[in-house]
Formats: C-alpha cells, sequence, structure tokens
C-alpha cells in the first residue's frame, strides 16, 4: 500500500511541484517535469520524459494509489518510477511468472507443450474468469499448451490450478529466485498443487519482462510462445491496447490483473520491426468503483490513455538493437468453413 506522503499526495500540489516532491518520494524528477519537447525531433530521452508527464497526468485524474515502472528502451533516464520497489498483491500480472516456471520445466526437458493434464470438475474455479469453468462438461484434458494459452490470453483462473499440477507451488517459487526475481513470488496454501498468484514489484516485474525479449529468461522457442499468447488479439484489450488498431495491439504484449480495488497491468510495446522500445509495470488499487471489472474502472480508462499516448511517443524510434525482434503474430479473421 501506499505511504501517507505518496505521489497522488505530491501531484495535488500541482505540477509546478512535482520536481520537488520527486526528490521527497522518489519518483523521477526529470521524466515527470521536463518542459514539453512536442515540437522537437523524437529521441529514446524525450520521450522518456513525455512518458512520464502522461503518466503524472492520467494518475492524478484516476486518483488512487499507484506504483510504477517504466522504460524507454535507449533513454539515459527511466520515464517513471513510483514507488517500484513496492512489494505488493501483483495478482494476475504474476501469471507471466507462473507461465515462466512452466516454460523453464520445458527447457530442462522436464515438460511438454503436448502433454495433456486432466480437468476435472473439483479442480474448476466457478465464475470467475477464463473458459475451462463455462465446458460444462467433464473430466476432459487439454494439452499444457492449451493451459498456457488460456492462462495468457483470457487470464483463466482454472488454468492456474492446471500449471500447479505439473508446477507445484514451492518449485515455482525457486525456479523464480534462481532467475533473479526473489520478490516475484506465489503464495503457497495447504495443497501444494495449488496457490494464491502472489506478490511482485513494479521493478521485478519490468525487469522480468525485459529478461524475457532479452533472451535471457528462457529459450527462444519458449520465448516466442511466451510473447505470443500476451500479444494475441484475444489477450487483454480493456487497458494499454483498448484505444488502438488491430496491427497495433499486434504490438504491445500485455497481461492484467484484477481483484478487489486493484487493477494492474504490465508489458512490452515493440516497434514496427518487432524490435522493443517500451517497457510498462502499472499497479494500482484504491480508485472508486471497486466493483467495476471492466473498461469503465478510472484505473482501466487511466490505462487506456496512457497506452495511446505511449504508443503515439514512441512510434517513430527504434528499439533496443540488443535484444530480440519479435515478429508481430499474423491476424487473419476466419469465417468458418
Amino acid at each position: 500500500m501506499a505511504s501517507p506522503l505518496n505521489r497522488r499526495t505530491a501531484l495535488g500540489l500541482g505540477l509546478g511541484t512535482l520536481a520537488t516532491a520527486g526528490a521527497v518520494i522518489g519518483a523521477p524528477a526529470v521524466a515527470s517535469a521536463a518542459p514539453s519537447t512536442a515540437s522537437a525531433e523524437p529521441t529514446p530521452l524525450r520521450a522518456a520524459r513525455k512518458v512520464g508527464r502522461v503518466y503524472a497526468r492520467e494518475t492524478t485524474e484516476a486518483g488512487g494509489n499507484w506504483q510504477a515502472y517504466v522504460t524507454v528502451a535507449g533513454s539515459a533516464e527511466v520515464a517513471v518510477s513510483d514507488e517500484s520497489d513496492t512489494v505488493l498483491e501483483a495478482y494476475s500480472v504474476n501469471k507471466i511468472a507462473v507461465a515462466t516456471a512452466v516454460l523453464d520445466k520445458v527447457d530442462r526437458g522436464l515438460l511438454t507443450l503436448d502433454q495433456r493434464v486432466d480437468v476435472t470438475a473439483a479442480i474448476v474455479v466457478p465464475g470467475g474468469d477464463g473458459i475451462f469453468s463455462l465446458d460444462g462438461a467433464y473430466p476432459s484434458s487439454v494439452t499444457l499448451g492449451h493451459v498456457l494459452a488460456a492462462l495468457l490470453t483470457v487470464s483463466d483462473d482454472t488454468a492456474v490450478r492446471l500449471c500447479g499440477l505439473v508446477a507445484p507451488a514451492a518449485e515455482i517459487n525457486e525456479i523464480l529466485v534462481a532467475k533473479g526475481f526473489p520478490n516475484t513470488q506465489v503464495e503457497p496454501v495447504a495443497n501444494p498443487n495449488r496457490f494464491f498468484l502472489g506478490r511482485s514489484t513494479p521493478r521485478e516485474t519490468h525487469d522480468l519482462l525485459q529478461a524475457l525479449v532479452a533472451g535471457t529468461l528462457l529459450s527462444p522457442a519458449s520465448t516466442a510462445a511466451l510473447l505470443g499468447k500476451l500479444r494475441a488479439p484475444i489477450a487483454f484489450t480493456d487497458g494499454i491496447r483498448r484505444v488502438m488498431s488491430s496491427d497495433e495491439r499486434l504490438r504491445v504484449a500485455t497481461k492484467a490483473g484484477w481483484f478487489d480495488s486493484a487493477r494492474h497491468e504490465a508489458g512490452i510495446i515493440f516497434d514496427r520491426s518487432g524490435a522493443p522500445i517500451l517497457t510498462y509495470a502499472l499497479f494500482a488499487d484504491g480508485q472508486p468503483g471497486a466493483d467495476d471489472f471492466g473498461a469503465t474502472h478510472p484505473a482501466v480508462q487511466a490505462r487506456a490513455r496512457m497506452g495511446r499516448a505511449f504508443l503515439d511517443t514512441v512510434d517513430t524510434l527504434t528499439g533496443d538493437p540488443t535484444a530480440r525482434i519479435a515478429r508481430a503474430p499474423r491476424y487473419q479473421p476466419s469465417n468458418g468453413g
């Protein structure tokens, strides 16, 4: 949770005081308070500063508590660092971490994407998000690849339990620690094969995503599998990707998480060649409308405006030349047949 003197309080003093407030609470004073350079030639540094101003404006309007870490490839300054080392409930954003652990086992030959897992009535989470609870016919079986697709696109709750059948909570946490993410952990329960999605920090979530596109987190095949799901047309579209064309949405890999009053989202925007250009981890809670899990929630609306502005800001820039190129998945609607 945010401290009593949080960024919302500081921003209430007006943008003119943001540089001072940033020094007090750890926000990036230069990135957020720099004067507009809209008429100047775009550079990574100018883009980062503009992203900081957009974040400050939109989060102030939405209210509540925000913790975030956002970078633009090639910029010497972090665009946003807002309570970025706060350990908080990540909710479904941590499904990226769960998928990472499962795919790590695939890379080591302990699992295969075509192996089958059983979907029983007892393992199905009733209601909530996903598709397994809609089947209405159990038992059935699906491949592990199908489980991960449901986990990362429609954020399927039952898919979490299915992942737990092949990667118990303790093992997931061990894998994440070994990869350098000690604060990104699922929360074990009495059943070793089940868990709550647990905690992370904005910085660690951001760094996990950057390790993914750098090719240091997983094998090339597993990296492509994970990113392909996060960039799919049916992946989350209410937030960062909402005000974008279908082609533009394919340039964004994203995962949202929501529970109680929290509305989170983290992901990567790619340049036109497929290189990562902007990485974001945005965590929010405490806004009005805790019972609204749709696109009209204030934090989700704020992220939609941020997403459009972020993409426009970096659209003419070139992404990280050292990262793996991740071509946008091909999207071709079908009429059946």
